[in-house]
């Protein structure tokens, strides 16, 4: 990475323009997935940004990938639209080295190792939290890149009705509504959604073309109860399930289409024993099913099940917290095609140990996995913040992380290879933060090398193996404003993913990417743009397919009635940009990305 960038990155971090150009984080924000246990963002060592409702909601019409693309450290793939497969890449990595959580549940495919994220409905989403860096010595196998904990919609206060509606260009149509609240001591909150789009063709057809629409609908439903049986002991229930039909290209005749379906519910008892031991008692399940009909009578299905039991205990000290975690995760594969083996058990035991003490912070985790496949990895992590005054801190940390090779990569008939070794990875990282009452910035530095690469090559077999080595390097800067009516935020990654064999960038990567928003309110109107841009990437190892860059602009528009009616519009792509996020060199096809295209929405949703 050029030494110039690097030191004119620093010098923007500390002129004072950065704060006219930077996503507001409240101090009094608490956070649980950088620690598995509740602390202010303020006292946060970890890369950790929290996505609230509000900013849900304000984003209009965005999927869930391409929210998550807004955000600081964060690449998307999509294949085309609404529905269609998508990746995200946390710092560089790989898609399949984040871990995604629901309420505390995995979800995800155990046979490809990603998360049907263009199935995830935002309308079910109260919060999510981003963790960026190694987290295995937390949450066990896979969590190279990161984590994202996704927490469904939760009731309180007085009971009421929430409801919108929407529609859009590609004849999209949206609709959700909801109820939640409290009765006495129990809590609850019960929502459903729909979404249909007719879409647009997912692929550009060099040959055989097929330019039909390919559309995408949706039906989701979450719920959660809770009820405090007596002071500091709870007992709750939690369910999201999201059922999806997605249309896509093929060389045939057929309308190709796949059924998406992720289900994810667990119970759980919290209980805080004595004023120091805080138990938490988790069982659930996560369940990913994708039924394909690619022809006239054909049916392949490849489906997820991972049933998840947890004890968490909490010892609060005299100074610090101590945390004692064992989990169990049981992964059973169901497929029409013929695995060698299709289950596998995982038992983690996770030691952890949190400390804020005036000026400082500490935080150390080490944790022990015992895998029926592929035997023991040990992992562990720690890190120091340290407070200059209420406005500057510096955190440094190290950790260490792995990821499981999946069922495709150890078992798939014709392909796979048994003896595959976990991937490992090193990760150091520094950070320099401000803080005051209207505007936040920070600079984040990181390497991460992950050894043990699963790479593939169809011209030998075995066809999966390790091989090589990733060092991935790079720079995050990100901050938020407000002022006056102004709110600004935005983030920019200057990053070098690459193969440290051959020195060429990892596949669909960039070398710098941002993202900017500025919005400002007048009376009951608030306007905005955001901005998302992205150097060149590469379709392949080899680096001899380039991808162009990119930039995209979308303009928002809000409209507050009253206290509880609100209308909404949202300008994606405004200046019709023609660009592609994922080029597949196999079949030698780019695939679409939207054009301009328009959603408008009207959502009541009264006061607390």
């Amino acid at each position: 990475m050029k030494q110039t960038t690097i030191a004119s990155l620093i010098g923007l971090l500390f002129s004072p323009s950065i704060f006219a150009a930077t996503t507001t984080v409240q101090t009094s924000d608490v956070v649980v997935t950088a620690s598995r246990i509740e602390q202010p963002i303020k006292n946060v060592i970890g890369d950790v940004t929290v996505i609230e409702r509000e900013e849900i909601e304000r984003a209009g019409q965005s999927s869930f990938i391409e929210l998550l693309q807004t955000q600081p450290g964060i690449e998307i793939s999509s294949t085309g639209g609404p529905g269609k497969t998508s990746s995200v890449f946390f710092r560089g990595t790989n898609p399949n080295q984040v871990v995604v959580l629901i309420d505390g549940m995995r979800v995800g495919s155990a046979t490809a190792g990603t998360t049907t994220f263009e199935n995830l409905p935002l309308a079910q989403i109260e919060k999510i939290e981003i963790l960026r860096g190694p987290a295995t010595s937390l949450y066990g196998q896979d969590a190279i890149g990161g984590v994202i904990q996704i927490f469904t919609r939760k009731g309180d206060g007085t009971p009421r009705f929430n409801a919108a509606i929407g529609y859009g260009s590609y004849n999209t149509k949206t609709a959700e509504a909801g109820a939640s609240g409290s009765i006495g001591d129990t809590r609850f909150s019960l929502n459903a959604s729909s979404l249909d789009t007719d879409g647009f063709s997912a692929k550009r057809f060099r040959t055989g073309v097929q330019r039909d629409d390919d559309g995408y609908r949706n039906l989701a439903f979450s719920g959660s109860v809770s009820h405090r049986i007596a002071e500091g002991h709870e007992l709750g229930l939690q369910l999201l399930s999201s059922e999806g039909r997605n249309r896509y290209d093929s060389s045939n005749t057929f309308s190709n289409y796949g059924n998406l379906s992720q289900l994810s519910y667990s119970v759980y008892s919290k209980n805080q024993f004595t004023p120091f031991w805080l138990s938490n008692i988790r069982l659930g399940e996560g369940i990913d099913d994708s039924i394909d009909h690619a022809a006239p009578n054909s049916r392949s299905q490849f489906k997820t099940k991972q049933t998840q039991y947890s004890w968490q205990n909490d010892f609060k000290l005299p100074l610090g917290t101590l945390t004692f975690l064992y989990d169990r995760l049981e992964q059973r594969v169901s497929s029409t095609t013929d695995f060698d083996n299709t289950q596998r058990n995982n038992d983690g035991f996770t030691g952890s140990y949190l400390l804020n003490l005036g000026a400082h912070s500490f935080q150390t985790s080490y944790r022990s996995d015992h895998n029926s496949q592929f035997g023991t990895n040990d992992t562990g992590g720690i890190g120091y913040g340290f407070s200059f005054n209420r406005n500057w801190r510096a955190t440094a940390s190290y950790g260490t992380a792995f990821k499981a090779p999946t069922f495709n990569d150890l078992y798939f008939p014709g392909f796979s290879n048994p003896n595959l070794r976990p991937e490992k990875s090193r990760n150091a990282e520094a950070s320099l933060r401000y803080e005051d009452t209207t505007s936040t910035a920070s600079l984040t530095a990181y390497e991460n090398k992950v050894r043990d690469l699963i790479a593939f090559d169809f011209s030998q077999a075995p066809f999966v193996f390790n091989l090589n080595e990733a060092r991935i390097q790079g720079l995050t800067l990100a901050g938020s404003h407000i002022r006056d009516s102004w709110l600004f935020k935005g983030s920019v990654d200057v990053q070098s993913p690459r193969d440290t064999e051959t020195e060429n960038l990892l596949v669909r990567r960039a070398n710098r990417h941002a993202s900017f928003s500025v919005s400002r309110g007048w009376g009951d109107w608030r306007v905005g743009s955001e901005f998302i841009a992205s150097s060149a990437r590469y379709a392949d190892a080899a680096n001899t397919e380039r991808m162009s860059g990119y930039g995209v602009l979308n303009l928002t528009v809000d409209y507050k009635v009253n206290q509880d009616w609100k209308l909404q519009a949202r300008l994606n792509n405004a200046l019709d940009k023609n660009y592609t996020l994922v080029y597949d060199t196999f079949s030698d096809v780019a695939y679409n990305t939207a054009g301009s295209n328009l959603f408008v929405s009207v959502r009541y949703s009264p006061a607390k």
